[in-house]
């Protein structure tokens, strides 16, 4: 297997090339971080990471030459497994309202709005350890995976999914909050795998070895 994370000026790409590798080494597999959209071609897995706001990461995809037409082709034409992390999981969505409406790659129907969470005591960004709650048996990425592992998260915005059977995981910070989305062969997390430890490592390990 061959993983591509693409460097489009918008992730914490050390750390998640080196979680990545990491997990990928467990299926015998190679990780490479790039922003030629030809990478694509010849990825089995791609990562889109994302940190900071949804317009400002829509922007620098769009910068990229070509990717986001090579992301429609390869992920949608030729359904590889993807995963998107943070706000690359949010890219995934029609529509974000940070700082403004800005079109997301619509490939998971829903929108990215504010947290407001019911207890006016808890800060935002919601940042820090929380624990997951999903049934495994909802995607083939998370069948060996256990409920109530913790992952870390730093996000003030949240995806809000039109189908509620998208919603594959929440945790709880002043009510739900989506975790993780998916469907067909997309995945996202809004937790950051490469810095969740040991359960990151093996929810990378177990994407690495999904083949939809």
């Amino acid at each position: 297997m061959k993983a591509v994370i693409i460097d489009y000026g918008s992730g914490n790409l050390r750390s998640a090339e080196k979680a990545s590798a990491r997990a990928a080494g467990n299926h015998g597999g190679e990780v490479v971080v790039g922003n030629a959209p030809g990478l694509l071609q010849s990825a089995s897995h791609i990562i889109l990471p994302g940190v900071g706001a949804f317009r400002d990461c829509r922007l620098g995809l769009d910068a990229v030459d070509g990717m986001v037409d090579a992301l429609e082709e390869q992920v949608i034409g030729r359904r590889k497994p993807f995963l998107g992390i943070c706000v690359g999981m949010q890219l995934l969505a029609t529509i974000g309202r940070e700082h403004g409406d800005a079109e997301g790659l619509g490939w998971i129907p829903g929108e990215v709005a504010a947290i407001e969470p019911s207890d006016a005591a808890l800060k935002i960004p919601h940042m820090g350890w929380n624990s997951l709650d999903f049934n495994p048996k909802a995607h083939p990425v998370l069948e060996d995976l256990s409920p109530g592992e913790f992952a870390y998260f730093v996000h003030s915005y949240g995806f809000r999914a039109d189908a509620p059977a998208d919603e594959l995981a929440r945790v709880d910070y002043g009510g739900p909050l989506t975790a993780i989305v998916g469907r067909d062969n997309i995945i996202g997390t809004q937790f950051h795998p490469e810095k969740s430890q040991r359960f990151g490592l093996a929810f990378l390990t177990a994407f690495f070895g999904w083949r939809p």
